[in-house]
């Protein structure tokens, strides 16, 4: 995993070597990673069968004094008991007495948090470090996603050209769920085929949905609304997630706003394509398409995905609802 920080490996040092701390702290945005990372430590930890020494906390209604408790308590027939508390806001700031509740728990149990962002400044983070292991998973840089993607290919003894592999990241964006997915459906599509071709990606992978972002960012240039919110309906009825469509029109923007200030300085597509490491044919698309929108226009887009994201991920706005609030805004007269 390319640049994988150093708490990560430790963890997995842990799992390898079957000696745990009491306590692990994961957060960041890449959720991928923490799924993989919270079923590899729960399967070193308890039997798939064993509902007697798991518990899984979510959300912020959790009683502090019960995870205590039951923390105290020694597992039945088994070295560990193993409670997960997601989201619960435990992990981000938590009182003196929950605290001194953690320092009183048994030895054999391990606790495991998981939270979007922390407070390093906090009490609980300085605990949570200092007793355990409070590991911060980013999302990867498109060089460490191809070697991961390399490897799950290598699994299946499939391989792809650099290019393809570009073109892939391309159509597929960073969030890994969403790769591994689509690299699966390739891996099944081509069959006994050792190669994956750019023609099996056209047939494939979700370049649909990147056809209808773009189509939709037209249709916003042109202050087409009720086009624009069709197109988004229709996305949402593909089961693409307002969250993964909020993702891609941000890249998007991100993308036209960054064609837009090289080609007003006057570089040419090949330049472009290398600076910003999207394939050459994408080039020209994306110049045409920028010429509809303005530099502060685009901005604001920018910073609109970016707050919606926040306001999404903090629940205080509900994802689908978010992301029709921009494309109104951007979209009216």
């Amino acid at each position: 995993m390319g640049s994988m920080n150093r708490e990560i490996k430790k963890i997995s040092e842990d799992i390898k070597t079957n000696t745990f701390k009491q306590f692990y702290l994961f957060y960041g945005e890449e959720k991928y990673m923490i799924l993989q990372m919270k079923d590899q430590l729960k399967r070193a930890l308890i039997s798939e069968d064993d509902t007697m020494n798991y518990s899984y906390f979510e959300g912020k209604k959790v009683d502090p004094t019960e995870i205590i408790e039951l923390a105290k308590t020694v597992p039945f027939f088994n070295d560990h008991r193993f409670i997960i508390l997601d989201g619960t806001g435990l992990g981000k700031k938590s009182d003196d007495s929950f605290i001194k509740g953690l320092k009183e728990i048994s030895d054999t149990s391990v606790l495991l948090f998981i939270e979007d962002t922390i407070d390093k400044r906090s009490k609980i983070y300085k605990f949570l470090s200092k007793q355990g292991h409070a590991a911060c998973f980013e999302p990867m840089k498109n060089k460490e996603l191809s070697q991961w993607i390399t490897l799950l290919l290598k699994k299946d003894e499939k391989q792809m050209s650099i290019s393809t592999m570009n073109n892939f990241l391309y159509r597929c964006g960073s969030d890994m769920h969403t790769l591994k997915n689509e690299l699966d459906k390739l891996i099944s599509y081509v069959g006994d085929r050792k190669e994956i071709t750019s023609y099996d990606l056209e047939q494939l992978t979700s370049s649909q949905t990147i056809n209808q972002i773009f189509i939709m960012l037209d249709a916003i240039a042109r202050k087409q609304r009720d086009k624009v919110l069709t197109l988004y309906y229709d996305l949402i009825e593909l089961k693409e997630s307002p969250f993964g469509i909020l993702a891609l029109l941000a890249r998007q923007c991100n993308q036209l706003l960054q064609v837009k200030n090289l080609d007003d300085l006057g570089k040419d597509n090949g330049t472009i394509s290398k600076e910003i490491k999207i394939p050459a044919f994408a080039v020209g698309k994306l110049k045409d398409q920028s010429k509809m929108f303005s530099i502060e226009v685009l901005l604001s887009m920018v910073e609109a995905c970016a707050k919606t994201d926040e306001l999404i991920k903090t629940g205080k706005i509900n994802d689908r609802v978010g992301v029709e609030l921009i494309l109104i805004q951007f979209s009216q007269n």
